[in-house]
C-alpha cells in the first residue's frame, strides 16, 4: 500500500485533471446527442460542465481512491452516464456511433490541450524542464515557479496520462463501454443485436478481465504499455515545442 503522504501528494495533483476528464467526457456524449436531435440530457440538466451534475459517488470518488491505495494498481473511474434516447435521433445507428465516439474524442482533445499547456509553461520558464529532469530540486525554485508554474505543469502532465488512459480504456470493444457501442453501431444488424445482448453483463466481463489480468495481460497492456507509450509521445512532442532547441 502506498504511504499516506504519497497518496495525498498524488491526489493533490490528480484530482482536478481526473474530475475534468470524466465530466467533459460525459458532457461530450450529451452535446453530440443533442446535436443529433436527442434533448434528453439537456432536459434532465445534464448538458452542463458543472461537476456536481455528473459526479457518481462510487465511480468518481471512491473507486479512484481505492485504486491509489492498491500497490501497482491502475487508475479507474467514471462519471454518472449522461441519459441518451436513440429514438429521438435522426439516424439512430449512425448518431449513436458519433455519440459514443464523442467521449474518447474529448479525452484525446484534453490530452493534446494539456500537452500544449505543458509546452507553453516550458516556453515561459525553462527551469521547469530542468526540474523535470531532476537537475534542480524544488528548493532552488523561486516562489512564482514553486507556487504556480510547477503545480500547473505537474497537473498538465497527469492530465495527459489520465485522458489517454480513459480514451483507450473506453475504446475497448465491450458494451457498455464506448468502443462496444461504436462497434454495435457499425456491425451488420444481426451481429449488432448479438453484441448488444452482452451489455447487461459487460461490467462483469470487465471485472473478470481485471481479475484475470495477471495471466492474460489485456488490461495491463492498455493501462500501462499503450497508455504510457502514447502519453510519452504526446508529452515528448510538447517538451520539444516548449523547450525549443535546448537539450
Amino acid at each position: 500500500m502506498n504511504s499516506l503522504p504519497q497518496i495525498l501528494h498524488t491526489i493533490s495533483y490528480m484530482a482536478l485533471p481526473l474530475l475534468f476528464a470524466m465530466v467533459l467526457h460525459e458532457y461530450a456524449h450529451g452535446w453530440v446527442a443533442y446535436r443529433c436531435g436527442d434533448p434528453t440530457a439537456k432536459l434532465q440538466g445534464r448538458l452542463t460542465i458543472n461537476p456536481l451534475a455528473h459526479i457518481d459517488p462510487f465511480g468518481t470518488i471512491i473507486l479512484p481512491l481505492l485504486c491509489l491505495l492498491m500497490p501497482g494498481g491502475f487508475l479507474l473511474g467514471w462519471a454518472k452516464p449522461v441519459p441518451i434516447d436513440p429514438r429521438n435521433m435522426r439516424q439512430p445507428r449512425r448518431d449513436m456511433a458519433l455519440v459514443a465516439a464523442a467521449g474518447p474524442a474529448m479525452n484525446l482533445a484534453l490530452a493534446v490541450g494539456s500537452a500544449l499547456l505543458f509546452a507553453l509553461l516550458l516556453a515561459i520558464d525553462h527551469a521547469i524542464a530542468n526540474y523535470w529532469s531532476n537537475s534542480e530540486d524544488t528548493g532552488s525554485l523561486d516562489t512564482w515557479r514553486k507556487m504556480f508554474l510547477l503545480p500547473v505543469a505537474v497537473m498538465a502532465q497527469y492530465s495527459v496520462l489520465i485522458n489517454v488512459l480513459l480514451m483507450l480504456f473506453n475504446l475497448l470493444p465491450l458494451p457498455p463501454l464506448d468502443g462496444g457501442r461504436i462497434l454495435t453501431s457499425l456491425l451488420p444488424h444481426n451481429a449488432a443485436i448479438t453484441l448488444s445482448r452482452v451489455e447487461p453483463y459487460g461490467m462483469f466481463i470487465l471485472m473478470g478481465l481485471i481479475i484475470l489480468d495477471p495471466q492474460i495481460h489485456v488490461i495491463h497492456t492498455i493501462t500501462s504499455t499503450l497508455t504510457h507509450s502514447l502519453s510519452n509521445t504526446i508529452l515528448s512532442t510538447a517538451v520539444g515545442l516548449g523547450a525549443g532547441n535546448e537539450p
